[in-house]
């Protein structure tokens, strides 16, 4: 079970009902783009990250739980992944998986504490 994943850890300092969009995204080797959507709802928390000119303009879904500490005065959001490990998680196409239950389900195995690095589920 994967639910876990989608929900934002207590000591994230995350508060409900706070807009995060716009804030600089921090792996924990590097910035990796801009909160462009979020949803702070019990149990499907996440963001959406433009990423940018790191990968070619994509977006990425990560789920609340990777987020270690949201910093509102300098408006960063740290997550406790890696770029490498954000940039091998399955793709995401916004149109596609944004409500897409099975890729919810494959990305949160992904990103469940203790998945082995470079898991990749099936999408």
């Amino acid at each position: 079970m994967t639910e876990h994943v989608w929900s934002y850890k207590s000591t994230s300092g995350h508060l409900a009902g706070a807009d995060l969009t716009g804030y600089k995204v921090e792996a924990s080797d590097g910035g990796i783009g801009k909160v462009d959507k979020h949803s702070d709802e019990v149990g499907d928390a996440y963001l959406v990250v433009d990423t940018g000119v790191w990968i070619f303009g994509k977006e990425v879904l990560l789920p609340a739980s990777t987020v270690i500490q949201i910093d509102p005065e300098d408006r960063k959001i740290f997550v406790d992944r890696s770029r490498e490990q954000i940039k091998n998680a399955p793709e995401f196409l916004r149109d596609k998986h944004l409500g897409d239950s099975g890729y919810r389900d494959a990305l949160g195995a992904y990103y469940r504490p203790n998945a082995p690095f470079g898991a990749q589920p099936m999408v």
